[in-house]
């Protein structure tokens, strides 16, 4: 399409772009345009309330009414008999729009809106917790009267409503702009608070199935029930991002209420720590003290949302137990350990490294890492292991692991930059869960699937024993596989079946930018990455590799894994171990790959290590917690480098304190590869660990150059990604399942989004909406154990053993499934294996609280 100038040369229109006036200024904008945004973008504000631009219009508050006129069938531009709401209606061809700015009618209708809205609000500005950043506040300043009409006495209800342990409800407060109820619905899917009621007397509240005439999608156990209306709890995930959305401070949380007012904060971007996202978010702090969390406006990661555990876990890093000086524990002269005592840096650094040079020279020394570190950290690790302790001993896994797995990093993640992003998944037209489990494990990633499933534009499927809640609010489709058996279905569909059902989804993972989504879980079901390989190579699908902790990627990247160095650098490589030799400034590097974590734990055990250097690792995530307890305890020399006391603490001979997120600045690297940077938020005196592994390093006698983040920054990135001949691809060959025999079942297990971690203990508002701990099994699995629906079921093995409320759930015979790391289910402490393990299912006992 094209118009003509008066030159009579053609010029291109774009049949996408609407033009329409706003205020008197001519502006071009795509089709489908709200008037609000388009106003927007000319720099024009008009005042609103129920509108966000990630919800769908509804045109609840009427507070955006705008002037409207519009062409008709003979081109006359005619104004529409009354104010439009502009949040939810589309620009179209010759539209011409006064807002109140220019308008006297527009100006009329707002501030009979916002008086209308102010007749039954409370007088609560100096007391509530969003004075000082209340846009109801601020547009009653801009907007209102400068006096009030009503005379009338107020309407109100008790308050507050406690709709869940975190969240709380001032009814009276509340503008119904459907913000909170339209979150819920859209973008989590959870409807436990919605309209109730009609006419004057609606409101929003707590699920009331009595009111509504419909109950919501779910089961029981997604958490407690509140105890002053009938209804469900606000148990969700997702429920602090409906306090931020909030424009009148209706919805609160009670961890935040009434501690601080919105001018006395300092405010802080930063990066949410507890999963491997990377969300952005901001830190408001008053001296010296993080007093909430909010989620940042980042379109690329998360938007505007992040998870609850995100915005309220963060008094980990000033919990009682926060180590703030170094620890020395003496030792008697026949290697009995004493207690711990207070030491300077100076001491504790000197003992550290006498006794990790003599146990270098006597065995050699390992270097556990943990998952959660920074880019920098994990560079520092990797190059302290390497240069200062000459081994390769060194492995940032903290959690059941394998050498295929090994492989399948060294091969298809590391130095592969960014190659599927968040924005992929809500495109994807098929995406495929093997081993991952989204809004438990993932995070915003299940926010970014529900996008594109809402959108119709995304179709899910997921290989597990069961559908969870979350698969069926990604509308998914379930391909039922015990565990053990990933690798089989995998091959099934990478090689082609007759199966009508697994046919089908192999054929959609053949479309353009389909994608394969696997998870840390993989890693103990031997030949499941091997097989999804060949899948991802058979179909053309896109792979992406998404962990548990936000220092894993990093870790891969940076070298921490005992085969690979920085950049994705195979250990093994000669060429390789030049390149980085020669950056480092040393000889040689060490050439033989090395342990992995249970590698080194086993050595250290059979006295083959003598030490180990362990950074924030939990003993309980480990394969075999008992198991890491012992090899510590038979170390010569243990040395931690920790925030907060643990069971590592308690068998370490020094004890070295580190900066917590809060209180140092750095970069993590998200499941993406995308480098998310961070400031100090709290001024502190705590160190980051690279600056501790630089002066332990320097005792030992060599120079890290990690003293200064900004200069490993530099480091890092003139030693680029590899570009030599990678790891190969792993070809390991899956594992029989074991045989099941009656009174036994193949255990199924992973983690909940909150669980009893220790990133999120302390917040007992927070754990009172983390889901219920049960056991799921079928009806003929439960039949056979001899346990009804709702009673007590006993997992056991011969280490010991779990019980807890048993939920008949829709999933394959002889299967049955425990939460990884729930209150009352630490399945690897208290079992001592993983899953795919055969336990033994019998009725349980339990009668008393205080037995369970």
């Amino acid at each position: 399409m094209t118009t003509t100038t008066d030159s009579q040369t053609p010029v291109a229109v774009d049949p996408n772009l609407v033009t329409v006036t706003i205020d008197g200024i001519e502006t071009a904008v795509p089709k489908g345009t709200l008037i609000i945004r388009a106003a927007e973008e000319i720099g024009i504000a008009i005042p609103r309330f129920c509108d966000h631009p990630l919800l769908k219009p509804v045109g609840a508050c009427r507070q955006c009414l705008v002037d409207v006129a519009m062409p008709d069938r003979e081109g006359n531009v005619r104004p529409m008999p009354k104010p439009q709401p502009s949040c939810a209606m589309e620009v179209s061809p010759g539209m011409v729009v006064h807002t109140q700015k220019t308008s006297a009618v527009a100006a009329k209708a707002q501030h009979g809106v916002m008086e209308l809205l102010l007749i039954n609000h409370p007088l609560d500005c100096p007391t509530c917790d969003k004075g000082g950043e209340c846009p109801l506040q601020n547009q009653a300043l801009s907007d209102g009267r400068a006096t009030s009409r009503f005379t009338d006495v107020k309407r109100t209800f008790a308050k507050p409503l406690k709709i869940s342990t975190q969240i709380l409800l001032d009814r009276e407060r509340c503008i119904l702009c459907q913000r909170c109820t339209r979150f819920s619905k859209e973008i989590a899917g959870d409807q436990f608070i919605d309209l109730q009621k009609r006419g004057a007397s609606q409101q929003i509240g707590r699920f009331d199935e009595d009111v509504l005439g419909f109950a919501p999608l779910g089961d029981a156990t997604v958490g407690p029930a509140a105890e002053d209306e009938s209804g469900r709890a606000f148990a969700s995930y997702w429920s602090g991002n409906t306090v931020q959305i909030c424009p009148v401070g209706a919805l609160t949380s009670a961890a935040y209420r009434f501690r601080s007012r919105p001018f006395d904060l300092v405010s802080t971007e930063a990066v949410a720590e507890h999963d491997a996202n990377g969300s952005a978010i901001r830190i408001d702090h008053r001296r010296g003290t993080v007093m909430r969390r909010l989620a940042g406006d980042d379109p690329v990661v998360n938007e505007e949302w992040i998870s609850d555990k995100d915005r309220f876990a963060f008094h980990w890093q000033t919990a009682p137990d926060r180590l703030t000086h170094p620890l020395v524990r003496d030792r008697a002269e026949d290697g009995t350990r004493g207690e711990l005592r207070t030491a300077s840096w100076a001491e504790a650094l000197e003992v550290a490294a006498t006794a990790l040079a003599a146990a270098r020279d006597a065995g050699g020394v390992g270097v556990l890492p943990g998952g959660r570190l920074t880019i920098e950290d994990a560079y520092a690790y990797g190059k302290l292991a390497r240069t200062a302790l000459g081994t390769n001993d060194i492995d940032h896994r903290a959690r059941p692991a394998s050498a295929e797995e090994e492989s399948f990093l060294g091969h298809a993640v590391a130095g592969h930059g960014i190659d599927v992003t968040f924005g992929d998944l809500e495109k994807a037209p098929a995406v495929l869960l093997v081993g991952f489990e989204p809004e438990e494990e993932g995070g915003i990633v299940f926010l970014r699937l529900r996008k594109g499933t809402q959108a119709g534009r995304t179709r899910v499927w997921s290989l597990a024993p069961f559908a969870t809640r979350g698969l069926e609010r990604l509308d998914g489709t379930l391909v039922p596989t015990a565990p053990g058996l990933e690798s089989e279905v995998v091959d099934a569909l990478a090689t082609g079946t007759d199966e009508p059902s697994l046919a089908a989804l192999r054929e959609a993972l053949g479309a353009q930018g389909a994608l394969v989504l696997v998870g840390e879980r993989l890693a103990s079901v031997p030949g499941s990455l091997s097989a999804v390989l060949r899948l991802t190579a058979a179909t053309g699908a896109r792979l992406a590799w998404i962990p548990r902790r936000i220092g894993e990627r990093a870790g891969v990247e940076m070298g921490t894994l005992p085969g690979l160095l920085p950049g994705g650098r195979p250990v093994s490589d000669a060429a390789a171990r030049v390149d980085i030799a020669a950056a480092w400034d040393v000889t040689e590097l060490p050439t033989a790959p090395g342990r992995d974590t249970d590698g080194i734990l086993a050595a250290l055990a059979a006295r083959e290590l003598r030490g180990v250097v362990v950074g924030g690792v939990e003993l309980g995530d480990l394969t075999d917690p008992v198991a890491a307890r012992a090899a510590l305890e038979a170390a010569d020399v243990v040395v931690s480098l920790e925030v907060r006391a643990s069971e590592v603490t308690d068998l370490a001979d020094v004890v070295l304190p580190v900066a917590p997120p809060a209180e140092k600045s750095g970069s993590y690297l998200n499941w993406e590869g995308r480098v998310r940077a961070f400031r100090q938020a709290l001024e502190s005196h705590a160190l980051p660990d690279h600056r501790v592994l630089d002066e332990l390093a320097r005792h030992l006698g060599t120079d890290l150059g990690a003293r200064d983040g900004n200069v490993l920054r530099k480091e890092i990135d003139q030693l680029g990604a590899w570009d030599g001949e990678r790891v190969a691809a792993p070809a390991t060959e899956a594992v029989a399942p074991a045989a099941v025999a009656p009174g036994t079942a193949v255990l199924a297990s992973w983690h909940l989004q909150l669980d009893a971690g220790r990133g999120q203990d302390g917040e007992p508002f927070l754990a009172g909406t983390a889901r219920k701990a049960v056991a799921r099994l079928s009806a003929a699995t439960a039949e056979a154990a001899g346990v009804a629906d709702g009673g007590v079921l006993r997992v056991s093995t011969g280490a010991g053993r779990i019980e807890l409320p048993a939920v008949v759930t829709d999933m394959p015979d002889h299967v049955v499934w425990l939460p990884t790391n729930s209150p009352g289910s630490a399945v690897r402490a208290a079992l001592g294996v993983l899953p795919g393990a055969v336990v033994q299912i019998t009725a349980g006992t339990v009668t008393t609280t205080e037995e369970a």
